[in-house]
């Protein structure tokens, strides 16, 4: 296996740990639509901030979340280029499953035509 292979491997073992946990999903969800205070999510979902900044610490190593300082606050974004990857793994599933459901379809229209 090659190094950027294995590298890719492992960057997905990462996202898929990260996105494993409810409260970290619910945390992304949170701050898809631009930056957020620790503070912010913790109170939004009803989390202490300590729970929210480990969350927010797995998401980072894993590529899923940036973190900016603006005065004394951390904000976290989505990084998309995180989520891309994951993306790419499962798109890459979809077409074979779109190619045999229009042949399912398909070859049911012409058995029910007959």
């Amino acid at each position: 296996m090659s190094a950027e292979v294995l590298m890719e491997a492992l960057s997905l073992d990462h996202a898929f740990h990260a996105l494993a946990d409810g409260n970290r999903r619910a945390i992304l969800a949170l701050v898809r639509a631009g930056r957020r205070p620790v503070g912010e999510i913790a109170s939004e979902l009803d989390l202490s901030q300590q729970i929210v900044s480990h969350h927010l610490k797995v998401l980072r190593e894993a590529g899923l979340v940036s973190g900016t300082r603006s005065g004394t606050r951390h904000l976290y974004a989505v990084r998309v280029e995180g989520l891309a990857e994951s993306k790419a793994f499962f798109d890459d599933f979809w077409p074979e499953r779109l190619t045999r459901l229009k042949a399912a379809v398909e070859t049911a229209e012409v058995a029910g035509d007959g």
